[in-house]
């Protein structure tokens, strides 16, 4: 088991505060969910943690082994599925496997994986944005990173394809832990262990859909 500790996140552009303090601690075997509203920082608070933001304020610790989010234990222990798809779109799917890992083991599961194995010989640009999305997720999660970060893995993507990337973190848990912003809340609620508000540039502990009426993320009408 590892542990994942972040401390005091905080970042201004310009004189614009986004994140004031943004504290949290995660293990393998659980599932991190960030909630907040447009604007609110959740994808800049991965990319801080990425380290593909520079300038930030924000410590990060790993089993008690405090580094630098742009460090090689970075990169080699936190792996990050951007919101915006970022596979090539005019090549096969199956040759694009053995760009991401030259081991046959991992190759294979990907190869074979129910839902990849009959897009094989599509080429990326040609399947929908749910296949794309579930792709892009198995491709991250089988990397040997113990964290991953995932910024709106159900965003407009088929409801057939949201069941199966849920079904594949719930596997992927099992060895990693995982953080997850969605505006989809109840796709989110539905796999997570623990979740956060971002509001006011503050990070929230939350328990529940009922917090999230509470704080006004949701309408007090939202079924």
């Amino acid at each position: 088991m590892a542990i994942f500790k972040l401390h005091n996140a905080a970042i201004s552009f310009g004189k614009k505060e986004v994140l004031k303090e943004v504290s949290f601690s995660l293990k393998t075997g659980e599932v991190l969910g960030i909630f907040g509203r447009n604007g609110c920082g959740k994808s800049t608070l991965l990319k801080m943690i990425f380290g593909s933001l520079k300038k930030v304020s924000i410590s990060i610790s790993i089993d008690g082994v405090k580094f630098n989010p742009s460090s090689n234990i970075s990169s080699e222990c936190i792996a990050y599925l951007p919101q915006h798809s970022f596979l090539p779109k005019d090549i096969k799917v199956r040759d694009l496997i053995p760009i991401y890992f030259s081991e046959e083991k991992k190759q294979d599961t990907i190869f074979y994986d129910l839902q990849i194995a009959k897009l094989t010989a599509k080429k990326v640009g040609e399947l929908s944005l749910g296949q794309i999305r579930y792709l892009e997720v198995l491709l991250v999660g089988n990397l040997d990173h113990p964290f991953m970060m995932l910024d709106e893995p159900f965003s407009m993507i088929e409801p057939l394809f949201k069941i199966e990337i849920k079904n594949l973190l719930n596997k992927l848990k099992l060895e990693k832990g995982i953080i997850i912003t969605d505006h989809y809340y109840e796709d989110v609620l539905d796999i997570t262990t623990q979740n956060l508000l971002i509001k006011n540039g503050t990070g929230i502990h939350i328990e529940s859909k009922e917090d999230l009426k509470k704080l006004e993320y949701l309408g007090r009408n939202s079924t």
